[in-house]
C-alpha cells in the first residue's frame, strides 16, 4: 500500500501515540486529535484517507467524527475503535458509514489489515469519483469554454432550457458551436438517456433527406431488400437536431411540420402510421424571420421551431475568450507526453486582434497548425506570423506599455485554467502538461491558491 494519510482521533494520550506510531511505522502519514472537536476542525480543513478514531469522547465522539468525515468527504473510509463494544453501537456505526467496527483491545496484524482494505476502498472510491468527474467535464454545459459575460449568460440560458420539453431553435454564424450547444441541452435535459440523433439538413436531396429522416418499407424503391426505421424513429424518447434547418426543401418542410404536429410518421413506401416521441433542437446561420417573408421557409414551421430561441455569440463578441479557447485547443491537441506550449504576450495580442471569420472553428484550426510551427515551449509571434502569412486580418498593438512578463503571463494562465476547472488540481495538470509537484510550486509561487482547491 503506497503511502497515505491517516488521521488517528483518540482522548486518551498513550492509546493515540501508540496508534500513530503503528501507523507511521508502515510509512502513511499520520494527522493526530486530541479529542472530536480538534478532529472535526481537521476534517474541514484538508482530505484524507482514513480516520480511525475512538468512540467515547467528551463533547464530539466517535459518532460525531464519523458523521463529520462522511459528510465532508464521502471518499474517506473511517473504522471506529471502542472498549465498550456493543451490537446497538457497532450497527450504528455502520449504519452511518463506518468501514469497519474494532473492539479494544485489538491485535495488531489484525488492525493493520483492516487499514489495507479501507485504504483500498477509500482510494477506489476517489478513482470512481475521478472518472465520473473526467465524464462530466465532457459532457454538459462544462464542454462550453469561456468566461466573458455572453458565455455565462449562455451557459445559464442553456441550464434552463434543458429543463424545458419544448422545440428550441439555435442561432448562430457557422463556427459558433451551434452543435455543441444543441448536444448540451439534450445531455442536461430529462431525456439524457435516449439518444441524440444530428442530422445535417444541407448536405442531402430531398430524396435522401426523407428516406434518412422517416425510413422505408422493403421493397419501396430499387435496393430497399429490407426495411430500415429512419432518423426519427431511432431517436424515440431523446433529441433530434437538425442543423442548417433554413436548407430544408419546401415539399420536406411540409412533411416535417406534419410529424410535428401529429406525433406520427409514415416510412416511404408504408402505409401505416407510427407514434413518435422525440424532442427538437434547430440550427441555422440564417435570419429565419427574413426568410419566411421571402417565401423560402414556411412560417407555420417556423413557428413550430422557434418555441425558445438561444443566440450563440460569435468570437468576435466575446474576445475576452480568446487566450482561454487557444490554450484550450493547444492542450486539446498538443502532442502526446509533451507539455502544452504556453502562449508568449505578443502571440497572445496577435490572436486578440484577429477577425476570425470562421469563429470557434477557425481558432481550433490556428491552435492546431500554431502546434506545428512551434517546435518549443512557448508559442512566439514569429510561429504566428507563419500562421497567418501576410493576413490584413492580423494587427500588432504598437503601444507596448501595457506588456506583461513571461512570468506573469504564465501565473495569469495557471490562473484561468484552476478557475475554468473549478480549483480541481487533477485537470489542471492534465491542461498545463505538468506535474502535481510542479503545479503546487507555481500556486505557492504566484499565490494562486483558489478557493476550490
Amino acid at each position: 500500500m503506497s503511502k497515505r494519510t491517516i488521521l488517528v482521533v483518540d482522548d486518551e494520550p498513550i492509546a493515540r501515540d501508540n496508534l500513530a506510531h503503528i501507523i507511521a511505522k508502515d510509512g502513511h502519514a499520520v494527522r493526530v486529535a486530541a479529542d472530536g472537536r480538534e478532529a472535526v476542525a481537521i476534517l474541514r480543513k484538508e482530505e484524507v484517507d482514513l480516520v480511525l478514531t475512538d468512540l467515547c469522547m467528551q463533547g464530539i465522539d466517535g459518532m460525531a467524527v464519523l458523521e463529520e468525515a462522511k459528510q465532508l468527504w464521502p471518499a474517506v473510509e473511517v473504522v471506529v475503535i471502542t472498549g465498550h463494544a456493543s451490537v446497538d453501537t457497532a450497527v450504528e456505526a455502520m449504519r452511518k458509514g463506518a468501514y469497519h467496527y474494532v473492539a479494544k483491545p485489538f491485535k495488531i496484524n489484525e488492525l493493520r489489515a483492516i487499514v489495507d482494505k479501507a485504504l483500498e476502498k477509500s482510494l477506489l472510491r476517489r478513482e470512481i469519483r475521478s472518472l465520473r468527474e473526467q465524464v462530466d467535464a465532457g459532457r454538459g454545459s462544462g464542454r462550453i469554454v469561456g468566461q466573458s459575460p455572453k458565455m455565462q449568460a449562455l451557459r445559464e440560458t442553456i441550464n434552463q432550457v434543458s429543463q424545458l420539453d419544448c422545440n428550441v431553435l439555435v442561432q448562430g454564424e457557422t463556427g459558433t458551436g451551434k452543435e455543441l450547444v444543441a448536444r448540451t441541452i439534450h445531455e442536461l435535459s430529462p431525456r439524457a438517456r435516449k439518444r441524440f440523433v444530428a442530422f445535417n439538413c444541407g448536405v442531402f436531396t430531398e430524396e435522401l433527406i426523407t428516406s434518412e429522416l422517416f425510413g422505408y418499407e422493403r421493397g419501396a424503391f430499387t435496393g430497399a431488400g429490407k426495411a430500415k426505421k429512419g432518423l426519427l424513429e431511432m431517436a424515440e424518447g431523446g433529441t433530434v437536431f437538425f442543423d442548417e434547418v433554413g436548407e430544408l426543401p419546401l415539399a420536406m418542410q411540409v412533411k416535417l411540420l406534419r410529424v410535428l404536429q401529429e406525433r406520427t410518421l409514415i416510412r416511404v413506401g408504408g402505409t401505416e402510421e407510427i407514434a413518435v416521441d422525440f424532442r427538437v433542437l434547430a440550427a441555422t446561420n440564417k435570419d429565419l424571420k427574413r426568410e419566411v417573408e421571402a417565401g423560402t421557409f414556411r412560417s407555420d414551421l417556423y413557428y413550430r421551431l422557434d418555441v425558445l430561441t438561444i443566440a450563440v455569440p460569435s468570437l468576435a463578441e466575446r474576445k475576452e475568450d480568446i487566450p482561454l479557447l487557444a490554450r484550450h485547443f493547444l492542450a486539446k491537441h498538443a502532442r502526446p507526453g509533451r507539455p502544452v506550449p504556453l502562449l508568449s504576450p505578443e502571440a497572445e495580442r496577435r490572436l486578440l486582434f484577429y477577425d476570425y471569420p470562421g469563429n470557434i472553428r477557425e481558432l481550433e484550426n490556428i491552435a492546431q497548425r500554431m502546434l506545428i510551427t512551434c517546435d518549443g515551449d512557448v508559442i512566439e509571434a514569429q510561429h504566428l506570423a507563419a500562421v497567418f502569412g501576410d493576413s490584413e486580418g492580423v494587427a500588432v498593438r504598437d503601444q507596448r506599455e501595457d506588456w506583461h512578463t513571461l512570468e506573469e503571463h504564465e501565473k495569469q494562465y495557471i490562473l484561468e485554467v484552476l478557475d475554468e476547472v473549478e480549483g480541481n488540481r487533477s485537470a489542471a495538470v492534465k491542461i498545463l502538461g505538468i506535474d502535481r509537484v510542479s503545479l503546487w510550486r507555481k500556486i505557492k509561487r504566484y499565490g494562486l491558491e483558489h478557493p476550490d482547491t
